[in-house]
């Protein structure tokens, strides 16, 4: 197993090293770029730009350079923890990443936990109740939770609870705790308020997982060593959970490592809705204005956590079956 963890961050390397030129030159393929953004932004304010400024302003973003020599100045420094400078912030981009990246991946982590432990519980009860009142229940609301766009909840839960219980929606603290030091209290206030995007961002995939925890243990249960068990004499609750849900999870442990990226890059338009302090919306202005090193950062930064979970997935996938061996 060890020798295996080896090879696979080997390759997770070399992957990395691809993303990253891939994406960097993505970016760069539209046309214009953050100059002609900030240019057009200061004739707007009634300003006029000579050319001898847009001179300076190219050579103080770095712009006037060929693309590969940007590149090559973006990615010279990740060795030693500097990811450039943000064009529209002015700002170092690592601080701008690690002053918001803890709330994404708090949420997107927390969504992830909370998903798939209603999911497995919904998805054998729905399993071993089948073609009764709950399982149909069950079932109604899962194609209902997989209907509803993510961006549509989270306007309809923020209305309802604004206008039902007087709730703020949209902050993760409330504006006693904003720039308080770390306390229980201010975790506690954080916890009151960050179960609303838990629940938006978690309702598709808790819908999606618990169907198919629901017919992964379906075909397990009719399966001979499960018929076994029950002639041996095994309690059922044993032969369901010892036997058969763990064999019934490889198909969703499989599909674990793209569920983080995916709750991320649904955590994008749901912060946007709901103005939350995360990664999400800085990444879409990023995206939009071209602030290529600040884009191209949180792109390794996704891949990152696409590659971890693939990583994460497979080990798990060993633990829970014996016979699975990795060389």
């Amino acid at each position: 197993m060890i020798s295996y963890i080896i090879r696979r961050l080997g390759y997770m390397l070399i992957t990395l090293v691809f993303v990253t030129i891939v994406g960097f030159f993505i970016i760069e393929l539209p046309p214009g770029s953050y100059l002609e953004f900030h240019i057009q932004s200061l004739r707007q304010q009634g300003g006029d730009v000579t050319p001898d400024q847009i001179q300076a302003l190219e050579r103080r973003y770095g712009l006037g350079d060929p693309v590969h020599i940007r590149f090559y100045k973006w990615i010279s420094g990740f060795p030693r923890g500097d990811f450039g400078q943000s064009f529209q912030h002015q700002r170092p981009v690592g601080e701008l990443i690690w002053s918001r990246l803890g709330y994404t991946l708090l949420i997107s982590v927390a969504t992830l936990i909370v998903s798939w432990g209603i999911a497995i519980l919904v998805g054998v009860y729905s399993a071993t109740h089948r073609y009764t009142i709950p399982d149909y229940l069950i079932t109604v609301l899962q194609f209902i939770g997989l209907a509803i766009p993510n961006f549509l909840l989270a306007l309809v839960l923020m209305i309802f609870l604004q206008q039902t219980f007087g709730m703020r929606v949209g902050v993760l603290f409330s504006r006693e705790f904003r720039d308080a030091p770390f306390s229980i209290a201010k975790m506690i206030d954080l916890l009151s308020n960050i179960w609303v995007p838990i629940v938006i961002l978690g309702v598709a995939g808790t819908a999606w997982t618990s169907r198919v925890m629901r017919a992964n243990l379906l075909d397990v249960l009719n399966m001979q060593y499960v018929q076994t068990a029950r002639a041996k004499g095994i309690h059922e609750r044993k032969v369901i959970w010892k036997h058969a849900v763990r064999n019934a999870l490889h198909p969703l442990v499989m599909t674990l490592g793209m569920a983080l990226p995916g709750i991320i890059s649904g955590e994008v338009v749901v912060s946007t809705v709901l103005n939350l302090p995360t990664s999400g919306p800085l990444f879409f202005q990023a995206l939009i204005q071209q602030d290529m090193y600040l884009a191209g950062t949180f792109l390794v930064f996704f891949a990152v956590a696409l590659l971890v979970g693939n990583l994460l997935a497979d080990i798990m996938l060993a633990g829970l079956d014996p016979r699975i061996q990795y060389r």
